[in-house]
């Protein structure tokens, strides 16, 4: 994380259950009304030293696959002490827009690590035993890390029960003095979130930071406090989160992983160095999307209703048109009078061909009524269960389960679909791709 690491390349809801999780109400708190970020999320991320402009953010929601970042808030090592753009309106908006946030911190790093101190000032991780051994003074330096990064995140509006994560750069981990106060560091840094009633990351190299907190994890798991979730730094260009470094029972749906390090890329013509970060944190669910008081509007396939259709999918248009008050008959399941002349008022209003059946194109204009939120890799929600419903339409065997949670099925049914229309394959659901479907386009 701008500090090369030197490979060159359980989850919230499980806290919650052991910590109470209440918003901070302090003065200089703006988390009112802001989600818990990232809370259980699987996508794409990306972290770069300063935090991107909102202009910068707009548009790389809107082109590129990514809808996680790293942002760094505090540590008195970290390469971006000034952080023009990082304020409480930048992260309530970025929240508001569906970007899941990343909070870094980089603060006293190993004692061996010879790149540090960064600024001849900024203290280390104190090296120093103490009289049993437990490096005491180091787990007290880690648990007043964690509440300066508390205090800056309560301030910038990051809501209690978000992940905050301490970046721990590459280091000798042969070095076991060294070692051993870190992982102490850590363990104060982790017991302090958790007092606070935020969650525990720490981003650290897979061959030292991780593997030592997965080699404690095994063998003396009693003696620290470890982190809730872990963010490896492993360049190995694998869009996953697996390395040979750490054992795959540890830390199970609650890690990141960094893929790829410093590279430029350009989204929506604003070009940014970044590292690529997979993310796999928790289990993302769709919500509830109830329609009509229970009737069942999922379906692999939307063929051609008419006079005489299966009822269930008859019921499920009478249903869909009724929500948009198009409709006001009896959802019975019947093609009736009544529904033909209200699936032909829909497809006038929607400058589609007026027919005595209700086809694919207008299928896809009626299920993707609502919010038109940018959607993607990650995403989930009443938007996605629409989307998923569309593509359905769209194009006969897509067959996607309609699950409210955007994922390598949806990914790609949405780039095949992209495809055939003439669009580019971006996977990415943005405001133009919304019109198109709306239209029916197929």
């Amino acid at each position: 994380m701008f500090l090369r690491p030197l490979l060159g390349s359980a989850t919230s809801a499980l806290v919650a259950s052991a910590v109470p999780v209440t918003l901070a109400t302090t003065a200089g708190d703006a988390a009112t009304g802001n989600v818990v970020t990232p809370g259980s999320f699987r996508g794409f991320g990306f972290d770069q030293c300063l935090t991107p402009s909102e202009k910068a953010m707009t548009a790389w929601l809107n082109q590129s696959p990514f809808l996680a970042v790293g942002i760094y808030i505090s540590g008195a090592s970290r390469a971006c002490r000034l952080q023009p753009n990082l304020t409480p309106t930048w992260v309530s908006t970025q929240l508001e827009r569906g970007w899941k946030l990343l909070p870094i911190t980089l603060g006293p790093q190993a004692p061996c690590n010879p790149r540090f101190p960064r600024y001849g000032n900024d203290p280390v991780i104190n090296n120093d035993p103490g009289p049993n051994g437990h490096f005491g003074k180091a787990r007290t330096q880690g648990y007043a890390e964690a509440g300066t990064a508390v205090t800056t995140a309560q301030h910038l509006g990051i809501a209690a029960g978000s992940t905050l994560w301490y970046d721990l750069e590459a280091f000798n981990q042969d070095n076991n003095r060294c070692r051993n106060a870190s992982l102490a560091f850590l363990s104060g840094w982790t017991r302090g979130i958790h007092a606070l009633h935020y969650v525990s990351g720490v981003y650290s190299s897979a061959a030292s930071g991780i593997w030592a907190l997965d080699q404690a994890r095994i063998n003396d798991p009693s003696a620290y406090h470890l982190p809730d979730q872990i963010w490896i730094a492993r360049w190995d260009g694998k869009a996953n989160t697996s390395t040979t470094y750490i054992s795959n029972a540890g830390w199970r749906r609650a890690r990141m992983k960094q893929y790829i390090g410093g590279h430029n890329e350009t989204w929506g013509r604003v070009t940014i160095n970044i590292d690529r970060d997979f993310v796999n944190l928790g289990v993302p669910t769709g919500g509830p999307d109830s329609h009509c008081g229970g009737v069942n509007v999922d379906f692999p396939d939307y063929p051609r209703v008419k006079s005489g259709s299966k009822a269930e999918l008859v019921k499920a248009l009478q249903c869909l048109l009724r929500e948009q008050k198009v409709y006001a008959g009896r959802l019975n399941g019947r093609y009736t009078a009544a529904t033909a002349a209200a699936a032909n008022a829909w497809q006038k209003a929607h400058n589609l061909p007026v027919r005595p059946s209700f086809g694919r194109s207008a299928w896809m204009s009626l299920v993707v009524s609502g919010p038109h939120p940018v959607l993607k890799f990650g995403s989930t929600g009443p938007a996605v269960q629409g989307l998923q419903r569309a593509l359905n339409a769209a194009i006969r065997g897509t067959d996607l389960p309609i699950t409210g949670v955007f994922a390598e099925l949806t990914d790609q049914a949405l780039r095949t679909w992209q495809i055939r229309v003439g669009r580019t394959a971006s996977g990415v659901a943005n405001r133009r791709i919304w019109a198109a479907l709306a239209r029916g386009t197929r």
